[in-house]
This record gives structure tokens, C-alpha cells and sequence, in this order.
């Protein structure tokens, strides 16, 4: 099948490539040339485990192109993907939907012959159908149908995520737009992956709720760690305990400095906007946003007393600053709330990150980068556990300890445990809930 895929951002980039391992003819588009260049050179513009490899093996058997030509992409395809940015509106919190309206448009201009245009992008409840009226206002005399079908990718996991899914949704109303579907996701049906065909508003809502909800349980975890704090108890003995009763699991449930990237920030704002909109205020939703916010001023605190009440002329070593590990995404990462604030009260701040210092020179501006822990934490006041890379799961602590200046640990990833640490020559240690 000949598939074309607007948008090379991460989710239409893998979204791509995976297809094209499935054995489809897929055609990328991008309005940037020098991604596409990139792109076209073998080179992935954004990290994620696995993805260079699995591009250039579809590139070379030539199932898989990239192209700023969105005519030519479009020009016979079956299935035609939206997968451009949804970001945050200023002023009101919902999406800005002004990208997968341009691409509709543009599409209904490319089309050639009967098409399914799927809406991949997180998008509010009722834009498949609004995308249908663009296409149809612009070309009335085009043949296509429209189909949901939102994607459920974890960074860092996101070719896992794709080819062995929890669930695909699907979101339709015609019988052609379900086979070509069906069709499209053949290799997924065969090996009986859970595929989910429902109407285009469900589909729409599913992946809102689902973020939503898993946002419920990063806060509420967040929550009662601070009250474990209080309480004397231990919030992973805490989690651990809720996890194991299978009507809640143990995912989701890991206390920190709150929830950043791509997806939960945006998508439980454009939810609380649609609840207000509709006149059903999500006030879960509205909450979790509130004390998401508040988790991460609750680190500054934490780590502003290991420092003795105050920042100033105090040198802080982050390890990690990308909003989770194996990905180099910033977005609403806990590090641009918390590095930021140390840097204003008069901290200097050393920062470590495997992948996090190509988008992060121009988010940190007035931090130093090192390329290793041990050379941030020399002479540092205080060592900070931002984002839990495996290389900093082993750390040799002695070593830690011996070249700081004063030993202190803030490790908001739980990582360590508290004997091992003091053991290790550090004077102070604090983590989260415990």
C-alpha cells in the first residue's frame, strides 16, 4: 500500500518507518528542507533507541522516502497521515489545531483518487470531522473518507510500542475507510493485536483519557510521597504495595519531580479545555495539572535546604535533564522549572546528559555542560538526580563524595538508598517520599 506521512516530527517519523517495515511504500513530507536533507542523508533528527537502524534498512530496500513534496507524496496514496504538532495554545490551553488544518488543505489540493485521510496527531474532539469539511469545502469533487487513529508511543520505547501495541484505535464510519485500515495494520490482526474500531469521537477522546489518567497517577503518587515525607513512611514500600492490587498496577506509580514531555503537559491542558468548553469541567484533570506544577517547586525547596537555606554562591551538579530517559526531548521536562530557579537565586549549575545538550544549550542558557558525572560534580555543593539514565544507576558514590565540595545528594529519582549514600561519605542525602 502506498502511504504518505505529513509531518517528520517524532511520532510521523516513526509512525513512517514502522509502516515501511511492514512492508508498505511510505512517502514523508516535511515543509523543512533541511530535515528532509537530513533525512534523505540517513541521518535521524531526533533520539530514539533503534530508529537510525530500522530507517536505513527501509530506505535501502526502497520502501521508505522523505520529500518536501507533498503533491508528488500524496499523488496515489491509499492512506494519507496527519501527523503534524498540536502545541498548547497561548492564551486558552487548547490545541492549536492551525497545522492539521494547513495539511488538510494542502492534501485535498494533492488528492488524485479515492484516499483515507487519518488523523494521527492528538487532536480535540471533533477535528477528524472538521478535517473532513476542510477537504470537502476545498475539493468537493475529491473521493476520500476520514479515519482516528491517535498513537499511543512512549518515548524511548516507541518501535516496541509500534510493532508489539497494547491497543491500536481506530476511529472511522465507512467500510472502505475500515479496509484499507485493516489492511494497513494486516501484519498487527495477524499476529491478533488488539485493534479497537470505534467512531471518530471516541477515538479521539480515548487518547485524552488514557493521558489523562495516567497523569492522575504520576501526581497522586507525587502527592502522598510528600505526605510519606510527613508520615515517616517510605513511598516506593507505599507504591510497591498499591501496585501489586491488579485493579490499580504498579505502573505510573514511580514518585518524582513530576511529569514533562510531549504529550501529558499539552494533553491534560487541551482536556480541562475541552471539559470547560462543553460546559463538564474535567476537575481531576484541572488538579493534576495544579500539583504537577507543584511537585516541581517542591524540589526547588528540597534542594535549596541541602544547601543550607539558600543557593547563592553554591555550585549544583544535575545529572539529567531530558524529561525521561533514552530520548533527548525537553518538553516541559522538571529541568527547565528547577535549573532555572537555582540559576536566578544564584547557583551555579554543571549539567550532565547523555542526549539532553543539543536541545538543551538554548532551553538552560547560563549552565555549564560536562561530558561525565564525576567532572560536573567536582567541587559542587550538591549532586541533583534529575532523569534516571542507567549510567547514573551505578555510580561509584565514594568517588562522588570524595572530589565535591560539601556532600550533599538530592536524588529526586529515588534511585539510591539513603544507608548506601551516607555510607559512601556523603553528609546529606533527600529523595522523594522517603
Amino acid at each position: 500500500m502506498k502511504v504518505a506521512m505529513i509531518g517528520t516530527g517524532y511520532v510521523g517519523l516513526v509512525s513512517g518507518v514502522c509502516f515501511s517495515d511492514f512492508g508498505h511504500d511510505v512517502i514523508c513530507v516535511d515543509t523543512s528542507a533541511d530535515k528532509i536533507a537530513q533525512l534523505q542523508a540517513g541521518i535521524v533528527p531526533i533520539y530514539e533507541p533503534g530508529l537510525d537502524t530500522l530507517m536505513q534498512r527501509n530506505a535501502e530496500a526502497g520502501r521508505l522516502r522523505f520529500t518536501t513534496d507533498l503533491r508528488a507524496a500524496v499523488d496515489g496514496a491509499e492512506a494519507v497521515f496527519i501527523a503534524v504538532g498540536t502545541p498548547t495554545r497561548r492564551g486558552d490551553g487548547h490545541a492549536d489545531l492551525s497545522y492539521v488544518m494547513a495539511a488538510a488543505a494542502e492534501i485535498a489540493h494533492a488528492l488524485t483518487g479515492p484516499a483515507v485521510i487519518v488523523t494521527k496527531s492528538t487532536v480535540p474532539v471533533g477535528t477528524n470531522r472538521k478535517v473532513a469539511e476542510v477537504i470537502r469545502a476545498t475539493r468537493p469533487d475529491a473521493e476520500f473518507d476520514v479515519a482516528s487513529n491517535p498513537e499511543f508511543l512512549r518515548e524511548g520505547a516507541a518501535i516496541d510500542d509500534f510493532m508489539r501495541p497494547d491497543r491500536v484505535v481506530i476511529g472511522l464510519e465507512t467500510d472502505r475507510a475500515r479496509q484499507v485500515m485493516s489492511d494497513l495494520y494486516r501484519p498487527l490482526f495477524l499476529r491478533d493485536f488488539p485493534i479497537v474500531f470505534t467512531d471518530l469521537e471516541s477515538a479521539e477522546m480515548i487518547k485524552y483519557a488514557a493521558n489523562g489518567f495516567l497523569a492522575v497517577k504520576i501526581s497522586f503518587i507525587n502527592e502522598i510521597a510528600a505526605l510519606c515525607e510527613r508520615v515517616g513512611a517510605d513511598v516506593k514500600a507505599v507504591a510497591k504495595g498499591m501496585g501489586l492490587d491488579g485493579r490499580i498496577g504498579n505502573k505510573f506509580l514511580h514518585a518524582g519531580p513530576g511529569y514533562g514531555g510531549s504529550c501529558f503537559p499539552k494533553d491534560t491542558q487541551a482536556l480541562a479545555r475541552i471539559g470547560q468548553e462543553y460546559g463538564v469541567p474535567q476537575r481531576i484533570t484541572e488538579t493534576v495539572i495544579t500539583v504537577n506544577a507543584e511537585v516541581k517547586r517542591r524540589m526547588i525547596d528540597k534542594a535549596c535546604d541541602l544547601c543550607g537555606g539558600s543557593f547563592n554562591g553554591k555550585t549544583v551538579a544535575v545529572l539529567g535533564v531530558t524529561f525521561k530517559p533514552n530520548t533527548d526531548d525537553m518538553r516541559e521536562a522538571p529541568s527547565l522549572t528547577i535549573v532555572p530557579a537555582m540559576i536566578g537565586a544564584g547557583a551555579r549549575v554543571h549539567v550532565v546528559d547523555p542526549q539532553g545538550r543539543r536541545e538543551g544549550e538554548h532551553l538552560l542558557p547560563g549552565v555549564t555542560w560536562f561530558a561525565d558525572a564525576y567532572a560536573a560534580v567536582e567541587g559542587a555543593d550538591l549532586v541533583m538526580l534529575l532523569t534516571e539514565w542507567n549510567e547514573f544507576r551505578a555510580l561509584d558514590l565514594p568517588r562522588l563524595a570524595a572530589t565535591m565540595r560539601l556532600a550533599r545528594m538530592a536524588d529526586f529519582r529515588n534511585i539510591y538508598e539513603r544507608s548506601a549514600v551516607l555510607g559512601a561519605g556523603f553528609e546529606a542525602y533527600d529523595a522523594v517520599g522517603r
